[in-house]
């Protein structure tokens, strides 16, 4: 098992390098120049040979954001495990959250998969497959430490900020609020700055990676973590089942030997075990 993940750790250092590329438009040549196939190991068609491309919205940390001018996170060395196994290298197109969560990138040919701390829901099935679940999400409410809230309960009447097209805005909606909606994390987080809210909603490992920062841990604080049975998945074109059942197995050998712990660690936080056994995915 130690020899498994040293071999995977090294792997993954030289593939993060080289997978952070940001393409507004996904107009990259192929990774081999385009003279190869698309198809990759275990028979996996790709969009572009010598590529594994994924659709994200940046930025939406600590899953991917542009970091030392890479893209980096969570995800994104997961789907480099994948991309490792495929023989390819993993390549980012940043696009609005709405094009792949509807399915639209992908069945475009834009994207190979979209990976992006997307809750599983039955909705969003309907237009695209699912991975199986890699992350465990609940909803952190945040607030200014002067606004006198202290729980979910407490944001009725006062101005609460989310993500648009988001769960964080969707439960928000559904327990009776009217949330301000920001069209990315950093606005989200940009909108508390400037008291256009007083509070927000998001997926809690944001919020994390955000009181990671001494300016943002001395004015805000945590008033609640609201489990929602939320769980994220990585999606791939209705039907693309081999390319699902890599994906797979990659995040299921990353949990066995170690990988996923080590990232979690890297990314998010002190991991725990329920991370990397989930419950049924959300509904």
């Amino acid at each position: 098992m130690n020899t498994v993940l040293g071999r995977r750790a090294r792997m993954l250092a030289a593939t993060t390098a080289t997978a952070g590329l940001v393409l507004v438009a996904g107009c990259a040549s192929d990774g081999d120049g385009g003279s190869g196939t698309k198809t990759a190991a275990g028979g996996v068609e790709l969009v572009k040979a010598g590529q594994l491309t994924t659709c994200t919205h940046l930025p939406y940390p600590p899953f991917q954001s542009e970091i030392d001018g890479k893209v980096q996170g969570f995800d994104v060395s997961l789907v480099d495990l994948v991309a490792q196994d495929l023989g390819v290298r993993q390549q980012i197109v940043d696009q609005p959250f709405e094009n792949f969560k509807t399915g639209g990138s992908l069945n475009a040919g834009q994207c190979d998969l979209a990976a992006a701390g997307m809750t599983i829901t039955e909705e969003r099935k309907k237009n695209v497959d699912f991975s199986d679940p890699y992350f465990e999400a609940t909803q952190g409410v945040l607030v200014d430490k002067k606004s006198g809230i202290t729980s979910f309960a407490g944001l009725k009447g006062k101005k609460v900020g989310a993500q648009a097209q988001t769960t964080g805005e969707d439960y928000a909606k559904s327990q009776g609020l009217d949330p301000v909606s920001f069209e990315s994390s950093d606005a989200v987080l940009n909108g508390l700055r400037t008291g256009q809210v007083e509070a927000v909603v998001i997926d809690y490992p944001v919020v994390q990676g955000w009181l990671k920062d001494k300016a943002n841990a001395d004015a805000f604080q945590v008033a609640e973590q609201v489990n929602t049975g939320e769980q994220y998945g990585f999606t791939v074109k209705k039907g693309n089942t081999k390319l699902l059942a890599a994906i797979n197995k990659a995040i299921a050998d990353a949990k066995a030997d170690g990988t996923y712990k080590k990232l979690y660690e890297q990314w998010i936080g002190p991991y725990e075990e329920s991370a990397a056994s989930p419950s049924p995915a959300a509904s």
